[in-house]
């Protein structure tokens, strides 16, 4: 090929992608004016209901706990229940259905859609109609500052503070149930969401799993499933993401600052680990060095399942220690970067290493010791305060609570 082909087929492609990216914006500005017009003026129905979980990643949460006890009940029948997945093959229960995010079927049952159950926030252009039901179920009981209460914001994609508390403000407006764990989120979700609507104090429907199947035979089942081995202790490491450690909004790392080699050195005789990433974290790690003691789940597995087969939980600043605590389970802290992430990042609502009902440490050294040197003890009165505080209102009947509000709204 000579040099004066070479340069009209670079400018051929380049004309290409060039054109193919103008197609797709003009394209979206299309969809998103028909869907604005079609919010107006297209009929309702309270049977249509669309759940999504975690930006639509997955396939689990509250939203999940929530259809499937429509399923249970027989009711994905009698109601077009439709959850929202990025990769809509994912198989679901019961007779509802899945649909992609931001395709024209997404857009289209938005338009209609009377009940809306999320764990996130929707994007800002989901408009919802005046008379539809949106039931924000959120994500946790909060240890570090959320919305209204953030004095800065480092997250990827933010042009500020003040306009990420606008846009979260434009978006809680929208929600007209809001679901809390305890008395604690309710009245931080209440000023940090500038949340002035019914709050529902009833525990995570994700959590109703906890009371249902914490027995050996359904434990026992889920390390089959896995391929956990039965002789061996689980350990659960459920670390957050950090907000400045990012490739692009909504894409987070996954921070290597545990000691993994260590951790099979001292741990694999008696444990093994699984680890799970936070719904945000995009990073695929190779975890075949650590074969037979390491264990990745991907991001489809609900990790209320893995919470029933831990024997213990390592975690850092997560609001996964509020589920887990319902079990009554030993639970290590390594927070190797405590002050920047309480000081820098977020700041907490509340002494953490006062509260923490489990040992807290910065190294992995530290973090093993901790564990193989545990006693019961000497966390047993910090283990049944943080229960009571932050545990009081679940007690495995959230879901159907969610039920039977979706059907007094539908039949209203």
């Amino acid at each position: 090929m000579n040099l004066l082909t070479r340069k009209y087929t670079e400018l051929k492609q380049k004309s290409k992608k060039i054109l193919h990216k103008m197609l797709k914006k003009r394209g979206m500005t299309i969809i998103l004016k028909t869907y604005r017009l079609g919010v107006k003026i297209m009929p309702m129905s309270k049977k249509i209901i669309m759940f999504e979980s975690n930006l639509g990643r997955n396939y689990t949460g509250s939203p999940r706990a929530i259809y499937e006890e429509m399923v249970r009940l027989g009711l994905d029948r009698e109601y077009h229940c439709y959850f929202v997945l990025e990769k809509p093959n994912i198989q679901i229960a019961g007779v509802g259905k899945t649909v992609k995010r931001n395709r024209l079927k997404y857009f289209f049952l938005f338009m209609i859609a009377g009940i809306w159950v999320c764990d996130t926030r929707l994007p800002r252009y989901i408009i919802k109609k005046t008379k539809g039901t949106y039931i924000q179920t959120w994500h946790g009981t909060p240890l570090k500052k959320l919305a209204l209460d953030m004095d800065t914001v480092h997250m990827a994609g933010e042009t500020g503070i003040d306009n990420y508390k606008k846009n979260f403000t434009e978006n809680t407006e929208t929600w007209d149930y809001l679901i809390s764990q305890n008395r604690f989120s309710s009245e931080i979700f209440r000023r940090a969401f500038a949340f002035d609507k019914e709050m529902l104090e009833i525990g995570y429907p994700r959590n109703d799993i906890l009371f249902a199947k914490n027995n050996e035979k359904d434990i026992n089942e889920l390390k089959n499933q896995l391929g956990i081995p039965q002789g061996k202790k689980v350990i659960l490491y459920a670390p957050t993401w950090r907000d400045n450690e990012f490739y692009a909004k909504g894409h987070y790392k996954f921070n290597r600052a545990m000691d993994f080699d260590l951790c099979q050195e001292k741990l694999s005789d008696e444990y093994v680990m699984i680890v799970k990433y936070h719904y945000l974290v995009k990073d695929k790690i190779d975890w075949s060095p650590y074969q037979g003691f390491i264990y990745s789940c991907n991001l489809s597995y609900d990790i209320s399942l893995l919470y029933l087969i831990a024997d213990l939980l390592i975690t850092d600043y997560s609001s996964v220690m509020f589920d887990y605590s319902l079990l009554k389970r030993p639970m290590h802290f390594f927070c190797y970067d405590l002050e920047e992430y309480r000081d820098t990042l977020r700041g907490f609502y509340f002494d953490f290493l006062a509260e923490a009902p489990g040992p807290v440490t910065l190294t992995t050294e530290r973090l093993i010791d901790s564990i193989l040197h545990y006693n019961p003890e000497d966390f047993k009165d910090r283990q049944e305060a943080f229960y009571h505080k932050y545990n009081h209102a679940d007690d495995g009947k959230a879901s159907k609570k969610v039920v039977d509000l979706i059907r007094q709204i539908a039949e209203a």
